[in-house]
C-alpha cells in the first residue's frame, strides 16, 4: 500500500492551495484518513480526520478555512485550504487506517508535502 500526495506550493497569504492524497496498491477497506503537518522545529500536529462515512475533526487552528473530504472510489482525501496564513506554512502529511484480513488495521502516512505561505 502506498500513499501519494500532491498539491503543495507556495502561496501569499490569504490564498488558497488543495491537496490530495490517493492511496494504491490491495486495498480491502480504508477507516478513518487524515492530514497532519509538521512546521521546523515543531511536532507533527492534527490538522483534520474524516471517517469512512465521512464524519469529520478539524484542529481549532484552521476551523472555518480547512475542509477535507474524500472520495471513496477512488481512494482520495482532499483537504482545501483557504484564507491560508503564515502559520500555516508546514509539510502536509496524509494518514490513512487500512483493514487486513484476519489482522488488526494498519496505519500508512504519506511522503508529505511543502506549504509555504508567504508574500
Amino acid at each position: 500500500v502506498q500513499l501519494v500526495e500532491s498539491g503543495g506550493g507556495l502561496v501569499q497569504p490569504g490564498g488558497s492551495l488543495r491537496l490530495s492524497c490517493t492511496a494504491s496498491g490491495i486495498i480491502f477497506k480504508i477507516y478513518d484518513m487524515g492530514w497532519y503537518r509538521q512546521a521546523p522545529g515543531n511536532q507533527r500536529e492534527l490538522v483534520a480526520t474524516i471517517t469512512s462515512s465521512s464524519s469529520t475533526n478539524y484542529a481549532d487552528s484552521v476551523k472555518g478555512r480547512f475542509t477535507i473530504a474524500r472520495d471513496n472510489a477512488k481512494n482520495t482525501v482532499y483537504l482545501q485550504m483557504n484564507s491560508l496564513k503564515a502559520e500555516d506554512t508546514a509539510v502536509y502529511y496524509c494518514n490513512a487506517r487500512f483493514a487486513r484480513p484476519f489482522a488488526t488495521a494498519l496505519d500508512y502516512w504519506g511522503q508529505g508535502t511543502q506549504a509555504t505561505v508567504s508574500s
